[in-house]
């Protein structure tokens, strides 16, 4: 017979139905054992049940089925279909058919090891189901509390001076087990909890090489979910009672948490996937030495240094800065982590409503849905404030136009006639009567580049219509020009540009 497939619900222990004294359920054949589960109902009056069984349900009958004369090998088939099927027990109903419990049925389910309830007459199989969905929302319930409340716990100790060691502390004290961390070479780099025997250590190893990258994977063990890279992200298997899974951290690193325990309790699972994402961080910082890598930079800044003299630490000469905006409420750390991500770098700047986001200049920056960005040109070190400047005016515009992504133009204009300095100290005395409202200078350039449009303007500039309005007439007045005139806006454009 095939193995049953068991219903994803929480299991309802058989005891705590029985101790329901509303129902009035008396186990009266089968063992008597407190680690039996139910995990659904089914009521159903056919003389082989086996076909609509999933396996772990209740199964409720009023005897209907059962044909007059019935002898002892009619019982016996009835209750040996019932336990092929994965049946969790048999509870039956004694009205209004029959008036007590078949004598051959209590001796077939005691032969064949199926517990058999007597639901009382007053008590309705709707009763004993809604009863089962009761137990088994409770249950849902304090798996939901124990998950998140060892999630907080186990995101707190990633937190701490020591985060690998808290981390498997914190795991191998929930799960009652032990939890170890095996490195690339699949040496034991720390572990935390009560240690097991030998034999359960050595398994517990071997099956951490089924996930790892870097090595052969050893037997074929069940329980394991594919990955994507060929390799199972988990793996799982029992040996001397104990419940043994690893978890691959991160992608093709070869560091793999192993948790030995010895029950499997609802939310074990989950609790030890959360582990495993955090350890893959910390190991992923260990690892390829970003972190350590970021920290000398950050460092090094703090006491003096230039970003050109810090830049080869981060990767590269060449940057990009993005500038983004989500489409929704303003983003938290772990958004802008993500978006971080997303671009693949770690450098990440959350600002208020914007986030900044250093990206290597060889990376290209795709739109993201949910993000409005503004890219800058790859540059060196020493022009990384230009380029920030250039990442705020791209968003600006791709905010007003409405557009997922704008890119700072780099192509070869008019401007780059004209030497630097000289256009520097043009672009400071025409605009010098604005020098003083550094708002003017800004809405005027948002203003020219959107081609005049109010609306626009304000939208990337987060002000109102109006506000733009006054501050365009401002402008005006103070440099004493006819801003409707394209001649006048093309020198502004160009003043703007290079001041």
């Amino acid at each position: 017979m095939p193995d049953p497939t068991v219903p994803p619900t929480p299991p309802v222990p058989l005891d705590a139905l029985l101790a329901r004294e509303d129902l009035g359920l008396r186990r009266i054949a089968g063992p008597d054992d407190p680690d039996l589960v139910v995990h659904w109902v089914h009521t159903s009056e056919m003389a082989d049940p086996y076909p609509y069984l999933l396996g772990g349900e209740l199964l409720l009958s009023a005897g209907v089925h059962i044909p007059d004369g019935a002898g002892p090998g009619y019982f016996d088939a009835y209750a040996s279909r019932i336990v092929a099927a994965g049946g969790a027990a048999l509870g039956f109903g004694v009205a209004p058919v029959h008036d007590t419990v078949p004598d051959a049925l209590v001796e077939a389910c005691a032969l064949h090891g199926l517990p058999l309830l007597e639901v009382p007459p007053r008590t309705t199989f709707s009763g004993v189901a809604r009863a089962v969905w009761r137990l088994m929302a409770q249950a849902r319930l304090a798996e939901l509390r124990r998950v998140t409340e060892a999630q907080q716990g186990l995101a707190a100790a990633a937190g701490r001076p020591d985060p690998v060691p808290s981390v498997l502390r914190r795991l191998a004290g929930r799960l009652d087990g032990w939890a170890v961390l095996y490195g690339p070479e699949s040496t034991r780099l720390a572990a935390a909890g009560r240690e097991p025997g030998e034999e359960v250590r050595l398994a517990l190893a071997g099956l951490a090489a089924v996930v790892r990258p870097d090595v052969s994977p050893g037997r074929d063990l069940p329980g394991t979910a594919p990955g994507g890279t060929g390799r199972p992200a988990s793996a799982a298997d029992t040996v001397a009672g104990t419940r043994l899974t690893t978890y691959a951290l991160g992608a093709g690193r070869g560091f793999v948490l192993g948790v030995a325990a010895p029950r499997q309790e609802p939310g074990d699972h989950t609790i030890a996937s959360v582990a495993a994402v955090l350890l893959s961080l910390l190991t992923g910082e260990h690892q390829s030495g970003r972190g350590a890598a970021r920290s000398a930079a950050l460092v090094r800044l703090l006491l003096g240094s230039t970003p050109e003299d810090v830049a080869g630490l981060l990767g590269g000469q060449q940057w990009r800065v993005v500038h983004a905006r989500p489409d929704g409420p303003a983003p938290d750390h772990v958004a802008a982590s993500a978006l971080g991500a997303a671009l693949g770098s770690a450098l990440v700047d959350p600002d208020g409503r914007t986030v900044r986001v250093l990206v290597p200049g060889d990376r290209a920056v795709e739109a993201l849905p949910g993000w409005t960005l503004g890219v800058s040109a790859a540059v060196g070190p020493r022009e990384w404030p230009a380029a920030d400047t250039q990442a705020a005016r791209a968003l600006a515009r791709a905010r007003a136009t409405r557009e997922p992504l704008v890119r700072h133009g780099g192509r070869p204009a008019l401007t780059d006639l004209v030497a630097d300095p000289d256009a520097e100290a043009h672009a400071r005395a025409l605009l010098a009567p604005l020098a003083a409202v550094p708002a003017l200078p800004e809405t005027l350039r948002t203003w020219l580049s959107l081609h005049g449009s109010w609306d626009r303007t304000a939208v990337a500039l987060s002000v109102h219509r109006n506000t733009v309005r006054q501050r365009i007439a401002r402008c005006a007045a103070l440099l004493d020009a006819d801003l409707d005139d394209p001649d006048v806006r093309m020198e502004l454009w160009f003043a703007l540009r290079r001041g």
